[in-house]
């Protein structure tokens, strides 16, 4: 009989291989062999648990993506918090200590200069946007007016993918993270105050 979970353990071992394999020499050189070679794997299992290369791709891609999502539900705990808790928790999930990690950042700055030219990256790229968006609407729209909370969303969602690629990108990412992370706090934050003084200033 096989071993119960050892299907799992292939496809995180292929995973993991094709984050290793991307951050080392970019998607469009990732290869089979890259991959099978990294995961000590033979090329077949690969066709075998995901169909090709183009499928495994797009499951590593949805891996940081579920990563950056148990991030934040781990930062929300019950889900019982205020409008300013769940805020600093996207931030601080956009900027937790994987994202920041040279495997996320070669990997992310990939999956981005590829999805313009692949549908099924670009679908995941939507999703991405979208559920950021979602998140910090949400937040805002608990204590702002509805086009007040869509702007404020709109806004810290770009500041945060902004922060991020310029850290990525910088001479000293540990210090242009930390620094990114408290200004996209800053933001949210002054958000909230700009709203608070508005509903407590004379009419």
């Amino acid at each position: 009989m096989p071993k119960i979970g050892v299907k799992e353990t292939r496809r995180q071992q292929l995973i993991q291989a094709t984050l290793e394999s991307i951050a080392e020499l970019g998607l469009q050189d990732t290869t089979i062999l890259s991959i099978s070679g990294k995961a000590q794997l033979s090329s077949g299992i690969i066709s075998h648990y995901f169909g090709g290369k183009q499928a495994l791709i797009e499951a590593a891609l949805r891996h940081l993506l579920e990563q950056l999502r148990q991030d934040l539900l781990k930062r929300l705990g019950d889900g019982r918090v205020t409008p300013r808790q769940r805020l600093l928790a996207i931030v601080e999930a956009n900027f937790s200590e994987f994202q920041r990690s040279e495997l996320a950042g070669r990997t992310w700055l990939s999956f981005w200069a590829r999805a313009p030219h692949e549908p099924g990256l670009a679908r995941l790229q939507r999703i991405n946007n979208k559920r950021l968006y979602s998140n910090l609407r949400y937040a805002f729209g608990r204590c702002l007016a509805p086009a007040a909370a869509s702007d404020a969303a709109s806004q810290a969602a770009a500041m945060i993918d902004g922060f991020w690629l310029r850290s990525t990108l910088g001479d000293t990412p540990s210090a242009d993270f930390a620094a990114a992370e408290r200004l996209c706090k800053s933001f949210v934050l002054a958000c909230l105050q700009t709203h608070a003084t508005e509903e407590t200033a004379p009419a």
